[in-house]
């Protein structure tokens, strides 16, 4: 099974309004761990919610190639970010089209949802 690398893309909590970041900072910071103990390489390109991040999603995309991109629950599940959403999946779709798309359900099972697609 390959392992690698992958790129998760989500929220940076810190930069989220009138969110408490640290729980979710620590979320993240277990989801890495994760990737480690699976021996998987993993960046990641946290964007804030109110930003237009095509630029920073590009810049991580092109980095190198990826074999999966984990998109966040985030970016996902939280209806006034649909369009930031489509925007990363059709990004992701242009800059890496050989690269799985994967969910993660939560910060810290990142690898998990990566882990379904890496073969």
């Amino acid at each position: 099974m390959a392992r690698g690398p992958v790129l998760v893309i989500g929220l940076d909590p810190v930069r989220v309004p009138g969110w408490d970041p640290e729980p979710v900072v620590a979320a993240i910071e277990r989801g890495q761990a994760r990737f480690g103990e699976y021996g998987i390489e993993a960046d990641l390109c946290l964007v804030g919610p109110d930003e237009h991040p095509e630029d920073e999603v590009t810049a991580a995309l092109t980095r190198r190639d990826y074999a999966c991109v984990v998109v966040g629950g985030g970016l996902r599940t939280h209806e006034p970010l649909l369009e930031l959403f489509e925007r990363v999946v059709n990004l992701i779709r242009q800059h890496a089209p050989q690269a799985a798309i994967a969910f993660n359900s939560r910060p810290d099972d990142m690898a998990d949802a990566a882990l379904r697609w890496l073969r």
